[in-house]
């Protein structure tokens, strides 16, 4: 209905705003246009005016609907990109154009930011409203983490840490709606006409919400809840894991096959325990799992499956603890493993954010792996660094790296300490 060429040059009647329609697919307007009434839904649902045309296509008490758009999440050439379906034919979907619609109706047409586009606040809209002020709702893991805080807790450490974190995301959640805001009320208008109608903001009183500046005690706090046995601390966890990992006391979330010889040798030095909040998030709902940690560097490890032909699961240590025995060689299997004098065996270290590997990279190069070799090597015990990696790593262990290699295959020290000694042309 709305691909009729005509319909940008042909003269039209104004049309109105018939009402606010609260439907299956979210909260939508009802506009009569010279083609009869075209509903707007206000989400960015895939599949909604497809599905809601349908809807109507069966409804003999329709009201006129002949044509649905959705939002697509996007700014089109005239305004907020929709997508739309005629009741005549539901599965057929199309782009239209906001500038369109605005044209068929005569008059401006409201947009809602994501965070408030919610029925309680649209339906408050009519013609020549003032614009509402709305709260932005917290969202499944703010109220996770808030109903976490009133447990009882071994310390307060960790009460602050997840309060603290659900008002990061919420205040991140402000920023992206004033981002959203910004972004459509700039460019989301028409070129040649009026600017985009944004029909509410939030409030603002309050905001930001406050943080915690101590860094010590938050990272207690996760500690506690890492180690917690309680089964209200595994969800908080889960959300810590993405959202607050350089507060956590582990590295970045790592997996080896258990049959490789380091692998083996290392789960000879793992400790069965009893599953903390860590091992559950770790274990991932998976049904045939052990729990262990590494009773030398602390991290916690959960095998799945069988020692022959499983996986260890777990977070790499953030570094090793000094044992008086220094770096002997490097095992490239899965990950980086550091053996050292005293026969011990390792995951090597690493920071969140970043993973350790080797070969070929195409234009990418292993500078994470030579950077931490190389401050091992200095220091076993050393706090890994990988700021500015590219930059550090020794050229010569870049390249000793940069190849590839047999799985298992053991770098000696005196081969590293060689590499690290010599210069590599910067192609390689």
């Amino acid at each position: 209905m709305l691909l009729d060429p005509s319909l940008d040059t042909r003269a039209v009647a104004p049309g109105k705003w018939l009402g606010f329609q609260p439907t299956s697919q979210g909260p939508a307007m009802d506009w009569e246009t010279d083609l009869g009434v075209v509903r707007i839904v206000h989400t960015t649902r895939r599949g909604a005016a497809c599905a809601m045309a349908e809807e109507l296509a069966e409804d003999t008490g329709a009201q006129g609907v002949i044509t649905v758009c959705a939002l697509f999440g996007d700014i089109g050439f005239s305004g907020p990109a929709l997508i739309a379906a005629d009741t005549a034919q539901p599965p057929l979907e199309y782009e239209t154009q906001w500038g369109l619609i605005t044209r068929l109706v005569g008059q401006p047409l409201p947009w809602w930011p994501s965070a408030l586009r919610r029925s309680d606040v649209i339906s408050k809209w009519s013609p020549d409203a003032p614009v509402t002020l709305a709260e932005v709702l917290p969202d499944e893991k703010e109220t996770t983490l808030r109903q976490a805080a009133t447990v009882r807790w071994p310390d307060d450490s960790a009460k602050t840490a997840l309060v603290d974190l659900a008002n990061s995301l919420r205040n991140r959640g402000i920023g992206s709606l004033d981002s959203e805001i910004r972004i459509f009320g700039e460019h989301g208008g028409h070129p040649h006409g009026d600017p985009l109608l944004i029909a509410a903001r939030h409030r603002t009183e309050g905001y930001p919400l406050p943080r915690t500046d101590d860094r010590d005690v938050l990272a207690a706090g996760w500690r506690t809840i890492a180690s917690s046995q309680l089964f209200e601390a595994y969800e908080p966890m889960e959300i810590g894991m993405h959202y607050a990992t350089d507060l956590l006391p582990f590295g970045p979330h790592t997996k080896v096959r258990t049959h490789g010889p380091a692998a083996r040798r290392w789960g000879q030095q793992l400790t069965a325990c009893t599953p903390t909040a860590l091992h559950a998030v770790l274990a991932n709902d998976a049904q045939d799992v052990t729990f262990y940690t590494d009773g030398t560097t602390g991290i916690p490890v959960v095998r799945n499956g069988s020692s022959r032909d499983g996986t260890w699961v777990f977070l790499a240590p953030l570094r090793l603890p000094d044992q008086g025995a220094p770096l002997k060689s490097v095992i490239l299997e899965d990950t980086v493993w550091i053996q050292t004098t005293d026969g011990r065996i390792h995951p090597g270290p690493c920071t969140p954010g970043e993973h350790l590997w080797w070969g070929p990279g195409g234009g990418d190069r292993p500078t994470e792996a030579a950077w931490v070799i190389s401050q091992l090597m200095d220091d076993i015990s050393t706090q890994v660094s990988l700021t500015d990696h590219w930059h550090h790593a020794p050229t010569g262990l870049r390249k000793l790296l940069n190849q590839t290699r047999r799985y298992g295959t053991e770098l000696p020290r005196a081969v590293l300490e060689h590499a690290r000694t010599q210069q590599a042309d910067d192609t390689l």
